[in-house]
């Protein structure tokens, strides 16, 4: 809401309740009080018309299918201490409609949301047309949720002419104001693509930018998990933009611990196998609670299914993968390193074997003009090893493990796999990369290229470019674009070409800022090279 974005007064939880019911619906066009009526839920225990407002975070719908969605809302009347609700089931009732006055309703049903799920609800629409829009909404006792809307993808193996979609990553709630949200909202989408570090476990203090009446700590139960995704679903720009399209979402490490791989924490000296284990458990348990996934996802202690493929008719197939699950521990101690034997060893893994076989059966038998490899951390190699440093990599991005990055270009080589494109996040800058087969071999052919999208606040206000950038496009001549500040990234797909626009504003750590496309590429169809097509200067949208 308008005053939780007043840097001069403090969060206001009382205030933001009384708001949160009124101006989502009418952001979409949607009139609740011209809606049709639901029907009276039967009775339940703590079904009462004494129920406060519970759809304090808002909605949302994700993982579109040629014939369904998953609609998402969770009860919490009082977010940030555990969501308030009774420890009893909740009747919950939900409507799909073909107009946003709901006067066309074609399916209405009954959950139960329950409190060993944080009152979430999941709702697997099926029977839906393909690629339409639909607008949905809830019912808890007296109240009714804001409205959203959604869209279901196109007909399986159908020509599709094109899709528009944005991807995010990293939206650290103290360091600044969700405005690449508020446009994002505006946005001409079909679909949102969330790479992870959706919230960060770390402790929040009450001094951050947006300042909170109190500190929050590190979280590791599922009370603390559960209140840390409230206090970032409680933003209205976030929960506009979640309302406006359907959303395809991955973790990366800080919805779990900072840097995680597989089974061991960042930090074994503080945190045994067995406790990180079930702190995993429980982060994955939180994340499924607020995230709009199907049962296929639901977790199963400390595991959970994440990696998985969404198409869109004949023009792409989104591959969404887990790069934390499965992978080895971090090479050298983790951090910035020069290759080490350790590093170096071929048989190490980000993906795990099962994962990795999965992503390349599934790109030699994709039919699709454009095949997306949606996942978290730096694909292409990223040297900073400046003046007398031969080489210097991330331990935790893709250069920790060249032997498994090596064995997905040599395979898309091979196999001659075209229009491959690597979405990422992780990293709180802009890069456009191409992705070559060998990259010390300047010459080497390249065999996809890899958009990195940006933070939505992470790092702060940002820079158009830092005092080392001229370096790093120096030395690695592959990367064709960085940018140090904030926003989101937009991308446009014909059958013809692939444009991808840099989305950025100036600040974040004041409400209000605008936006602009700070650069825009090009892929032609069949060409494993990027065109810049704007000037520097920044263009207005």
């Amino acid at each position: 809401m308008k005053d939780s974005h007043r840097s001069n007064e403090k969060f206001d939880r009382r205030n933001f309740l009384k708001k949160s019911g009124k101006g989502m619906g009418m952001a979409l066009g949607v009139s609740i009080a011209a809606a049709l009526p639901f029907k009276t839920a039967s009775a339940a225990p703590g079904n009462s018309n004494s129920l406060p407002y519970p759809f304090t975070l808002g909605i949302a719908s994700g993982d579109p299918l040629h014939d369904g969605v998953v609609l998402w809302t969770r009860l919490a009347p009082d977010p940030l201490n555990g969501g308030g609700m009774n420890p009893h089931p909740f009747p919950v009732q939900w409507e799909i409609s073909e107009d946003p006055d709901f006067k066309k309703v074609i399916q209405r049903g009954i959950e139960v949301s329950k409190p060993q799920l944080g009152h979430s609800v999941h709702v697997e629409v099926s029977s839906l047309k393909p690629a339409t829009w639909y607008f949905y909404r809830f019912k808890a006792g007296p109240h009714t949720s804001p409205s959203g809307r959604t869209k279901t993808s196109p007909a399986r193996h159908s020509h599709v002419d094109n899709v528009t979609f944005a991807f995010a990553s990293c939206q650290n709630w103290p360091t600044g104001y969700y405005t690449a949200y508020q446009h994002m909202a505006k946005d001409d989408l079909d679909l949102v693509i969330h790479l992870g570090d959706y919230i960060y476990e770390g402790r929040h203090n009450s001094t951050g930018v947006r300042p909170i009446d109190k500190d929050f700590p590190e979280i590791y139960t599922i009370d603390d998990y559960r209140n840390r995704y409230a206090l970032y679903k409680l933003d209205s720009d976030l929960q506009a933009a979640h309302a406006h399209f359907p959303w395809m979402v991955v973790m990366d490490d800080h919805e779990v611990d900072n840097n995680w791989a597989g089974d061991i924490p960042q930090d074994p000296d503080k945190q045994s196998k067995e406790e990180f284990l079930k702190r995993r458990a429980i982060a994955f348990q939180a994340y499924y609670e607020h995230m709009p996934l199907r049962r296929s996802s639901f977790p199963n202690g400390s595991n959970m299914q994440l990696y998985r493929r969404l198409s869109y008719g004949n023009l792409v197939d989104f591959n969404l993968l887990d790069t934390r699950q499965y992978r080895d521990d971090q090479a050298n101690g983790d951090g910035w390193d020069s290759p080490t034997p350790e590093s170096m060893d071929p048989s190490r893994t980000l993906l795990g074997e099962q994962q990795e076989r999965w992503l390349l059966d599934g790109l030699a038998a994709s039919q699709a003009k454009w095949k997306v490899l949606a996942q978290q951390v730096f694909f292409a190699r990223r040297d900073y090893g400046f003046g007398p440093i031969k080489e210097n990599y991330s331990m935790d991005a893709w250069d920790g493990y060249p032997g498994a990055r090596q064995r997905i270009l040599d395979f898309l080589s091979e196999k001659n796999i075209s229009n491959t494109i690597v979405l990422t996040g992780d990293v709180h800058t802009s890069w456009a990369n191409e992705v070559k087969v060998n990259f010390v071999d300047t010459n080497s052919k390249s065999v996809a290229v890899e958009f990195v999208g940006t933070s939505i606040t992470s790092g702060g206000d940002g820079s158009d470019i830092n005092s080392n950038t001229a370096q790093i496009l120096q030395e690695n001549p592959h990367i064709k674009f960085f940018s140090n500040q904030r926003g989101y990234v937009r991308c446009s797909l014909t059958q013809q070409k692939w444009q991808t626009d840099f989305l950025v504003v100036p600040y974040v750590t004041r409400p209000g800022a605008p936006v602009s496309i700070r650069k825009s590429f090009i892929v032609d169809d069949g060409k494993s090279s990027l065109q810049q097509v704007n000037a520097e200067v920044p263009a207005p949208v």
